[in-house]
């Protein structure tokens, strides 16, 4: 019998040790950690996201300064702010959400955060310590989600070293450092994309299959190995006609649920699954920025 992977109860269980943490540092060193969100535009995905940000941020004692730019905004304005951020020492974590407005460049963006601060973990410094791996990884912030990913494969298997896994996509933001992170725990990792041949095969090899391909619902129960674990990074909202006949929307993953249900041994539902844990690692990365900040080690390790 599949096991379902509540990605809400262990982001829950995440964020009760951040608030924890959090708690530590404002009696030991009368620290506040705190995180700045800048929006820009007027995205509703991304409204919905940041509102959810800062409402569990409150939740785990983590201070936010929120800031709403409008979609003319131009670059210059938007890095001078970053810049402001950066040089506030009462700031911890710096989070543009993304996607942009077409006018800015978002890699200038994203590297005109301050390493230090930089607690999406897409800055090209955090990057290349995420690639190199050991002792540089604790030097890095590493990308939400695929921590969140990473944390929910550590609870359910217990042993990572030596298994087959394969990352389906080949982002930035997702599938390349999963893979790093995969490597790290000893895995040999396949990654695999829109120009792979035969991916079927590839992931039919897999004892681990996490799929971050913005495709929805592309892998199919087909492609599994019997008894493989599945972490479906994707979010995807596709139209449905009602049992009225009228028409209307769902919310599914990169990944087929029902067929892949039936052969996987664990799997993320979505929504349910990563989504919760990408903001509870975000919190956590937060927190230890203020840790860092104030002198102190790490509160948490991988």
């Amino acid at each position: 019998m599949t096991n379902i992977i509540d990605g809400k109860a262990f982001a829950a269980k995440i964020r009760t040790e951040v608030k924890h943490d959090s708690d530590n540092l404002i009696s030991q060193k009368s620290v506040e950690p705190c995180l700045a969100v800048v929006l820009v535009g007027e995205n509703p995905a991304s409204k919905v996201y940041v509102g959810a940000k800062t409402k569990m941020a409150a939740e785990c004692n983590i201070k936010t300064k929120d800031y709403k730019l409008d979609d003319s905004t131009d670059q210059e304005t938007l890095l001078k702010l970053i810049d402001d951020l950066n040089n506030d020492a009462s700031v911890h974590g710096i989070l543009v959400q993304l996607p942009l407005p077409k006018q800015i460049d978002e890699r200038k963006v994203i590297d005109t955060i301050t390493v230090e601060k930089d607690v999406d973990g897409f800055h090209a410094i955090n990057a290349g310590r995420l690639s190199i791996g050991g002792e540089m990884l604790k030097k890095a912030f590493i990308p939400c989600t695929p921590l969140g990913s990473l944390l929910l494969l550590k609870d359910q298997v217990e042993d990572l070293k030596g298994k087959n896994a394969v990352v389906v996509g080949r982002s930035n933001i997702v599938g390349k450092p999963m893979s790093q992170l995969l490597i790290e725990e000893s895995c040999t990792v396949t990654v695999v994309h829109s120009k792979t041949k035969d991916i079927e095969s590839v992931c039919a090899n897999a004892d681990i299959v996490v799929v971050a391909a913005g495709r929805p619902e592309m892998v199919d129960g087909k492609w599994l190995k019997k008894g493989a674990v599945v972490i479906d990074v994707g979010i995807n909202r596709i139209p449905v006609t009602k049992e009225d006949g009228s028409e209307g929307s769902k919310i599914v993953g990169d990944v087929d649920f029902a067929s892949a249900s039936e052969v996987a041994s664990k799997i993320t539902p979505v929504p349910g699954g990563v989504g919760p844990m990408t903001i509870a690692c975000l919190l956590r990365n937060t927190v230890t920025s203020a840790y860092r900040h104030a002198g102190l080690e790490d509160p948490r390790s991988i």
